[in-house]
């Protein structure tokens, strides 16, 4: 399951884990997409703080390719 929002500066897009099977689910993970970057938060359980990446445009269209390609290096151009 997953939420949209879209803010005055930022989209944010939180997906909800629900577990599958015998697996319990993790904590929410929460995508932020600014104009220059897009950040993931998700909660540190152990120590209940966040925990960010930020990945830049450039990052994100790598991520977007690499999902439907097979195991190996690449080069975007």
């Amino acid at each position: 399951m997953f939420s949209i929002e879209h803010g005055f500066d930022a989209t944010v897009v939180t997906l909800v884990d629900e577990g599958e099977g015998a697996t319990p689910p993790q904590e929410d993970v929460i995508v932020t997409a600014f104009e220059e970057c897009v950040t993931l938060t998700q909660l540190d359980p152990r120590t209940e703080e966040p925990v960010r990446i930020t990945l830049t445009m450039g990052q994100v269209r790598d991520l977007a390719a690499a999902l439907d390609l097979p195991e190996g290096v690449y080069l975007r151009r």
